[in-house]
């Protein structure tokens, strides 16, 4: 299929479901190579199915494992032009109450890893033209937020990371960006809805409804819609967009 991405290698992590799925559909529309990280093989065959990806799957706390899956990919496509990094966990309780492992498995996933991902990446991102890495960070990333100290601060880890890499390499052809979407319909919110009905004997539709309600335009942000940030970020006009937050929340930070 040929579009504006005809020819592009786009490399995804956490490529399976949620966002990460939603923006191998929509880059593969526009005629981009795919490569699709996650830990499990399962989904990320699904998604491959239907666009034709390349799938490596691979557990990305572990550096040795990334970089394998990376030079994987590259054989596979061809050098990177768009690393989406969006792998992400997440997990709430009261900060006395958070373990220091909930603590490291929420900052190695979520930072550390978007790290690595960087690093394995940025000799083929500095290479060629208008290349593109973007981290799917959260609205958590530009403010507090009780009971979720560990994702919190991953997702300010993250958008930090983001904004210095920007000003680092400012005067290349690439770009980095931060998405940071509040509620999303995905996977993950699904699992804070179970938490919170464990916690409250609230019903899961219930749950999800009250997450809902946090965004102020009261439901949740679908995955398509943060997709198409993402894509609209790897198109060539947007070369000038460099060490942004996209947020994407439906008014709740205005």
């Amino acid at each position: 299929m040929m579009g504006w991405a005809s020819g592009r290698h786009a490399l995804i992590t956490g490529g399976g479901s949620g966002i990460g799925a939603a923006t191998a559909r929509m880059l593969a529309a526009e005629g981009a190579k795919l490569s699709l990280l996650g830990r499990r093989r399962e989904p990320l065959d699904a998604v491959a199915s239907e666009v034709g990806a390349s799938v490596f799957a691979c557990d990305i706390t572990d550096r040795k494992a990334m970089d394998a899956a990376f030079a994987a990919a590259r054989d596979a496509n061809g050098p990177f032009d768009y690393v989406i990094l969006n792998a992400g966990i997440g997990d709430s309780a009261p900060f006395a109450r958070t373990s220091r492992a909930s603590f490291d498995a929420i900052i190695a996933t979520n930072l550390t890893a978007v790290f690595d991902g960087a690093q394995l990446a940025l000799a083929d991102l500095l290479g060629g033209d208008g290349k593109r890495l973007i981290v799917v960070a959260s609205v958590a990333g530009l403010k507090g937020g009780a009971y979720a100290a560990p994702y919190v601060a991953s997702k300010h880890g993250a958008v930090g990371l983001v904004k210095s890499l920007a000003l680092e390499f400012a005067k290349t052809n690439l770009t980095v960006n931060a998405i940071c979407p509040s509620f999303v319909d995905t996977p993950m919110v699904d699992d804070s809805a179970a938490r919170i009905s464990r916690v409250t004997k609230r019903s899961e539709d219930e749950s999800r409804a009250a997450l809902a309600a946090l965004n102020a335009n009261g439901r949740l942000i679908t995955a398509e819609e943060v997709a198409a940030s993402i894509v609209n970020l790897c198109h060539p006009l947007s070369r000038s967009i460099n060490g942004a937050c996209v947020t994407i929340d439906g008014g709740t930070s205005a």
